[in-house]
């Protein structure tokens, strides 16, 4: 009681009970639901713990709490009171977690939790409170892991903008996809240098600065575009300093100097420069409350009578189950395992031991079943197959996914360029130290749909895993290297009888 005592509302004379109860209801509700999606919430801290990228969002959770404190003196002269209101938010946050499990899309099921923690502090304390609780709420969306999905595109734009202060700097330089060639050497704008790490920790530290410091909206909204371009424009000057100094004085002297001051230090510098330009723009003061109570009290939605808080967090319970309940009631179909199979004879192809020009292998993780095989035909040409066959998808078992298909992440190949696709398909060009280039052209068969495309495979996973259906899901990977790849892909794709053809060939082994 003590704890509760320091925050409660007897701060100005009101008594400790009208908070005491509400806050250790909100405990328990906030318990209940972390204990239910213990392994989503386990996820992210793991995220947080062991990826760079996320690292700031370990202090995520000690600022919510700062901010909450901030708002005590405040918040004590409020009446914290159970609400429906917040039911609308859980049941929020608990179908996007379905879809997230039911899609394996782990962003949607990270963010579903923080919307059904968030839903539980309306539904006890009620839409009163919960205004006057909004900039914290709201910073809760920065515990979910975001920001990979912008890694390509940052590459390309960081990639370009080097390119540009190449061309003023009168360094002469070739460029094909996130490669850099100089006369100096070969660069490539890594998914390390893409500068999303930064991006993500200046767009959370700005939105907290935004809220301390502006009271002007239009003076946040320019804020928070200066702490998304800033960071991407530095990040691209960083890029080409680099080059720069590799072609000025060396790539071994250009590497360690990256190291050193193109860290965080460059980055630190970045950081102050944007406060700095904003210190001066600054029309909140330090002292301003964060909300005035007055303006909340007697604003909030009307009830015709108070409503009980067991029948309220009971419902939040139940709605927060329902992914979880749908989930195993659907699950648990067609996971009979299938008999090994080997690489498919094709017509006019015979398996070759050739070595490649640079190691390269598909990556199908959790799949049941992987075979891969190395074809050359009559006419000399040479690719590489590499079927996969999934007899459900679950959690690390999924057909479509970061790293999977014919860009392993533990490897040295990257992204160039997409190509032309083929015929329900899709197609991409990757490299290699060397460079050793590589065309791929990859097919995803969920259920009955043959498609190049990963979100349309992801939309397919959902709708069976949603509605009941045969969840098998086979991947196919076809690879050639050299400037005649794509050819050598047609060819082979032709002489087995289309990417469709191959899926039956497993399909039938299966059935």
């Amino acid at each position: 009681m003590t704890a509760y005592q320091s925050i409660a509302p007897a701060l100005t004379g009101a008594p400790a009970a009208a908070w005491c109860r509400p806050v250790a209801r909100l405990a328990a509700l906030a318990l209940a639901i972390l204990v239910l999606f213990a392994g989503d919430a386990a996820d992210m801290a793991t995220i947080w713990w062991t990826s760079s990228t996320y690292s700031h969002m370990l202090f995520v959770p000690a600022i919510i709490a700062w901010l909450v404190w901030q708002r005590r003196v405040e918040l004590a002269q409020l009446t914290p009171i159970a609400s429906p209101w917040g039911l609308a938010i859980v049941a929020l946050g608990s179908l996007a977690s379905l879809l997230g499990e039911a899609a394996g899309v782990g962003l949607a099921r990270h963010l579903g939790l923080v919307l059904m923690l968030q839903g539980a502090v309306i539904a006890t304390l009620g839409p009163t409170v919960a205004r006057g609780l909004i900039f914290p709420l709201f910073y809760g969306f920065f515990l979910v892991p975001f920001g990979e999905e912008f890694v390509p595109a940052l590459q390309m734009v960081t990639a370009r903008l080097s390119m540009l202060l190449l061309g003023l700097a009168g360094v002469p330089a070739h460029i094909e996809g996130v490669f850099i060639t100089t006369p100096s050497g070969y660069f490539e704008v890594a998914e390390a240098c893409s500068g999303v790490k930064f991006l993500v920790a200046m767009v959370a530290l700005g939105a907290l600065a935004a809220n301390l410091f502006f009271k002007s909206w239009s003076r946040r909204i320019a804020f928070m575009v200066a702490c998304v371009a800033v960071p991407i424009v530095a990040n691209g000057i960083r890029a080409f300093g680099t080059i720069y100094i590799a072609d000025t004085s060396g790539i071994a002297f250009a590497a360690s100097f990256d190291h050193v001051f193109y860290g965080w230090i460059f980055f630190a510098i970045v950081i102050a420069l944007v406060l700095g330009l904003g210190w001066r723009f600054f029309d909140r003061p330090l002292d301003a409350p964060a909300f005035d109570p007055a303006k909340l009290n007697g604003h909030g939605p009307k009830v015709s009578a108070k409503p009980r808080f067991a029948i309220i967090g009971g419902a939040a319970l139940a709605l927060a189950l329902l992914p979880l309940i749908w989930t195993m009631t659907i699950t648990g179909n067609g996971r009979a395992p299938i008999p090994a199979f080997g690489a498919p004879a094709v017509s006019g192809w015979a398996t070759s031991d050739a070595p490649m020009a640079y190691e390269w292998r598909a990556n199908y993780a959790g799949a049941d079943r992987l075979v891969a095989g190395r074809y050359r035909s009559a006419e000399g040409q040479v690719v590489d197959l590499a079927i996969a066959y999934y007899s459900y998808q679950d959690e690390g078992r999924e057909l479509v996914g970061f790293g999977q298909g014919g860009l392993p992440t533990d490897s040295e190949w990257s992204w160039v360029e997409d190509r032309a696709p083929p015929a329900r398909g899709r197609a991409y060009r990757i490299a290699a130290p060397g460079p050793v280039v590589r065309e791929v052209a990859q097919f995803n068969s969920i259920g009955g749909l043959l498609t190049g495309s990963n979100s349309r495979a992801k939309l397919e996973t959902l709708r069976l895993r949603l509605l009941g259906g045969n969840q098998r899901a086979i991947g196919i990977t076809i690879s050639a290297e050299g400037s005649e790849a794509r050819a050598a892909i047609d060819a082979f794709l032709a002489d087995a009888g289309g990417a469709q053809a191959l899926v039956d060939r497993v399909a039938a082994i299966a059935d």
